[in-house]
């Protein structure tokens, strides 16, 4: 199908949050309300720490500010892919700490589980189906990748099947394979709205106060709280949580840090039975390709396939702008690559396009850090893979708000922050170049030119 005619009547909005199942809003705050803990921020990362706070200490009071609704950013608009990995994969991990990448592996399994527990005990129904995650190369050069992550994960206890090209085409048949790694439950597939709105639920039923609606203007000191402004209130804490993602931070250090960058999605119709056998894939595994322009694919409850990735974007002077989020250009492209992927599909069209901005950093992974006396924490820079690090950094920012010396507060991916990005213009000219050579990367067999061989050099390992 043309990619003009396949788009033409496709939503310009997230498919997960456009259902009627959408919960109403909460009420805005107004007034002034004291609280033990504020949290800001009502995606994944906010919402888990309100929930865990409340799980550790019942009579904790805590309050969630979120300036719009619940889960209405990254938390709703991504791929649905829950991770264990909390370093942004397994290669990402063993560049940047090699010496603890056992225990951050071991980490982030039990996080997964941990999440699933979750699910289970507080009755969220989300479609979460642990059927792991398939990368497969498209390119001949990207085979030896896959064999060295096998290797890697062998090393540490672990078992990835590699799949030959038939292998890999038995589980679902594309013509662009050559080849494919399973990590075959180190990954679950969930609707990611439903996650965020049963996350609100479970919160409220244990007393956790939300606000939506109420951004937050401005934080500080005010002695004995940290004092949070809104449009129409002001809560005073006495200690602070930061999840706000990509957005321009309350706490001035962080710009430093973090760099808004646009991903971008489709969602098709559902996909006819006597067409989705032609493809297979009947265990129902995400999928990714292994190019540093990378798609993730995967399928939803109702046999719909969500299509993503490929063409992330800067724009310059970091500028986050609600019309950014449409960009026909992108979807044109994701679209004439999923027929190339799927030839069998060309009568399937979408009904759904939309993107948003994720934030990243220097090592593709979390980072944290505490501000005002350790009487506030935050977490920032998951790269997209948020959906399951989430869990893990909430709890991590609730350690150090208790003072506590936990395995989790002595790992270096916790005490050491990224490599700052440059001042503007310069950051602009860093990220755009560095664009540039990735894509020029996967266009010349993987071979990665001088400025990205510095940049490895450097330990920064831009790979996606």
């Amino acid at each position: 199908m043309d990619p003009l005619k396949a788009l033409a009547d496709a939503e310009r909005k997230p498919y997960w949050l456009d259902r009627a199942i959408a919960p109403e809003p909460l009420p805005r705050l107004v007034g002034q309300v004291t609280a033990d803990l504020a949290v800001v921020g009502g995606g994944f990362s906010g919402l888990w720490t309100a929930l865990m706070a409340k799980e550790r200490d019942p009579s904790l009071d805590v309050v969630l500010l979120e300036a719009r609704e619940i889960g209405w950013a990254a938390s709703g608009r991504n791929g649905g892919f829950c991770a264990a990995s909390i370093t942004h994969g397994l290669g990402n991990g063993l560049e940047r700490w090699p010496g603890e990448i056992a225990a951050l592996e071991r980490m982030g399994r039990e996080n997964l589980d941990g999440i699933e527990a979750s699910l289970a005990r507080h009755g969220i129904d989300c479609s979460f189906e642990r059927t792991g995650e398939m990368r497969v190369a498209t390119r001949e050069w990207q085979l030896a990748g896959l064999d060295e992550e096998a290797e890697a994960a062998a090393s540490l206890g672990r078992s990835l099947e590699r799949l030959d090209r038939e292998q890999v085409r038995a589980e679902v048949d594309s013509p662009t394979y050559l080849g494919g790694l399973w990590d075959r439950d180190g990954v679950a597939m969930v609707d990611p709205a439903r996650l965020a709105w049963g996350l609100r639920d479970a919160c409220e039923r244990l007393g956790v106060r939300i606000f939506e609606r109420t951004p937050v203007r401005s934080l500080g000191d005010g002695g004995a709280f940290l004092h949070l402004d809104t449009p129409l209130g002001k809560v005073r804490a006495s200690q602070v949580a930061l999840g706000t993602g990509a957005f321009p931070p309350l706490l001035g250090r962080l710009r430093h840090f973090l760099v808004p960058v646009y991903d971008y999605a489709l969602m098709t119709e559902p996909v006819p039975k006597d067409l989705l056998a032609e493809v297979g894939w009947r265990n129902r595994q995400g999928f990714g390709d292994s190019a540093n322009q990378f798609h993730y694919y995967r399928l939803t409850d109702d046999d719909r396939i969500l299509w993503g990735g490929y063409d992330a974007v800067y724009h310059n002077g970091g500028r986050v702008r609600p019309e950014y989020e449409q960009r026909d250009a992108t979807f044109e492209m994701l679209a004439a690559h999923f027929y190339e992927t799927f030839p069998q599909l060309d009568k399937v069209a979408f009904t759904h396009r939309w993107g948003g901005v994720i934030d990243t950093c220097s090592r593709f992974s979390v980072f944290f850090g505490t501000a005002y006396g350790s009487r506030l924490a935050y977490a920032a820079g998951y790269t997209g893979l948020g959906v399951g690090a989430t869990r893990f950094g909430a709890n991590v920012m609730l350690d150090l708000l208790a003072g506590e010396q936990t395995e989790r507060t002595e790992l270096s991916m916790v005490r050491r922050k990224p490599l700052p990005f440059p001042p503007e213009p310069l950051r602009s000219g860093v990220v755009q170049l560095t664009r540039w050579s990735l894509a020029r990367a996967d266009a010349d067999d993987g071979r990665r030119n001088a400025w990205l061989r510095l940049l490895d050099a450097m330990g920064l390992g831009f790979d996606s």
